[in-house]
């Protein structure tokens, strides 16, 4: 395994339990031995530079560093990280992405090499050094949350039956696979439609320790969400019911009362906007948010914009019919060239028979 094969492997560690910041891991080298490790933690405060200088004690004079972000240059929380890279002693930082947050943005390598210390970025690995942390950088070079419309459906693009809807379209490897996602996420967002249908906990199951909370969001607009759904039971701080002024005063204060947050998003015609939600999560650190809702709310969230990336599942399986409903309903594109369209598209295979796509919507800002 490579020293930077190992960095990565560590700051993924730091899945669900790094957000806000970015995840980070790094290794500390003398000769060809591994004598420091470390990986970032929002709770654990410290980076994970600083961690593995510790790991390392005096051995790190003279070593290296494989980091997989820039080293910060700033005091925020902790101390600069490139501060305690230099009186440790370091010699050399590898490192595999530099930092798009402004206050470091290169500074940090800046600073290394005023002091005398080698830097080196792994090209070789940038790409996927970046791909970890992609909702933490979309979100310091745009101010966002990144935004992604999970859906699940038929080679033929539907995702409902006209009667009977009980079980799954997709397979429980399938649905094990989107809860990594959930758990990588900050917030999910659903429709009241959805709420009333499915009665979901949309909840992180995969039973991993998180920093935060998965805050849960519901496109409510009259506050219809029923006191006895399990959403509403389940609340602990985490629910919040995006609604209108249109909704019930009354309503209002019940589900108030059940310790779940309502907030007020007048959009057009009369709907939440989606885009405020999501300025609002973004506003309470949330770097990634899911949306996961029928085919209404899939279109009012890529029609508005709100969307960024796409992560499509497919059950080999055709319903067919006009009847059923596709993933995106409203009343959509009225011409082909008009279409929205996605690019960066990769293609996850999931044995024996199902896949997922995930692609980027093009914008043109």
């Amino acid at each position: 395994m490579s020293y930077m094969r190992e960095a990565l492997d560590l700051a993924r560690q730091g899945v669900a339990l790094a957000s806000p910041n970015p995840m980070v891991g790094a290794v500390v080298v003398q000769g060809e031995r591994v004598v420091g490790r470390g990986f970032h933690t929002y709770e654990g405060l410290k980076h994970a530079e600083v961690l593995a200088l510790e790991d390392a004690g005096d051995v790190a004079r003279g070593a290296t560093m494989y980091v997989t972000l820039e080293p910060c240059s700033h005091t925020g929380r902790t101390g600069p990280c490139a501060d305690a890279i230099i009186a440790a002693g370091i010699a050399k930082v590898v490192a595999a992405s530099g930092d798009p947050n402004p206050l470091v943005a290169g500074e940090g390598f800046r600073r290394l090499r005023a002091a005398g210390v080698e830097v080196e970025i792994d090209t070789a690995n940038q790409a996927e050094a970046e791909k970890l942390n992609e909702a933490f950088f979309y979100r310091m070079r745009t101010g966002r949350p990144l935004v992604t419309l999970k859906s699940a459906s038929t080679l033929d693009g539907k995702i409902a039956a006209p009667e009977d809807n009980t079980g799954w379209i997709t397979s429980e490897r399938a649905r094990a696979h989107v809860q990594e996602l959930r758990h990588a996420a900050d917030a999910i967002v659903t429709g009241i439609g959805t709420a009333l249908a499915d009665d979901p906990l949309l909840t992180d199951r995969t039973e991993r320790k998180r920093a935060r909370p998965l805050i849960r969001v519901v496109l409510d607009s009259t506050l219809r969400l029923p006191l006895e759904s399990k959403l509403a039971k389940s609340a602990a701080g985490d629910l919040i019911v995006a609604a209108t002024t249109a909704a019930s005063a009354e309503r209002r204060r019940m589900l108030e009362s059940r310790g779940i947050e309502v907030k007020i998003f007048d959009g057009p015609r009369g709907r939440v906007d989606i885009r405020d939600v999501v300025s609002m999560l973004g506003e309470r650190g949330c770097l990634s948010v899911m949306i996961e809702a029928g085919s209404k709310v899939n279109w009012a969230a890529l029609e508005s914009g709100a969307v960024d990336k796409v992560f499509l599942y497919y059950a080999p399986k055709i319903l067919g019919g006009l009847a059923s409903l596709p993933m995106a309903g409203g009343i959509g594109r009225m011409r082909r060239a008009d279409a929205i369209v996605l690019e960066r598209t990769e293609v996850h295979m999931i044995p024996p028979d199902e896949f997922a796509v995930e692609a980027w919507v093009r914008k043109d800002v």
